[in-house]
């Protein structure tokens, strides 16, 4: 679980709306060569929506991360490990900033 909120700005007129999560997660150690997926419930968030950007309190220690809008209220992320080894990420704190595209600037 998690806090959770939006908020209105325009950005450069670029998005109207972010939504923000911020909670703990505790990845499983992941095998090399291996993936692990995490899902994130965000309320609000809408397939078109843009993940800006995402941050974990710990080092990644060499695992490849990618952010994205996978379905109404839920952001995944997924971990890979291209190491030698296996990783196991200590439990931290993860933060998600989603963006929703204004629709006329884009059209």
């Amino acid at each position: 679980m998690g806090t959770l909120s939006f908020f209105r700005a325009s950005w450069g007129g670029l998005f109207e709306t972010f939504y923000t999560f911020k909670g703990t997660r505790d990845v499983a150690s992941i095998a090399a060569g291996a993936e692990a997926v995490e899902t994130f419930t965000v309320p609000g968030v809408a397939l078109g929506d843009i993940v800006v950007g995402f941050s974990f309190g710990v080092s990644l220690a060499g695992l490849n991360a990618n952010a994205y809008v996978s379905a109404a209220n839920t952001v995944t992320i997924q971990l890979g490990n291209a190491t030698a080894g296996a990783i196991d990420l200590a439990s931290t704190t993860v933060q998600i900033l989603v963006a929703r595209p204004n629709g006329t600037f884009f059209a």
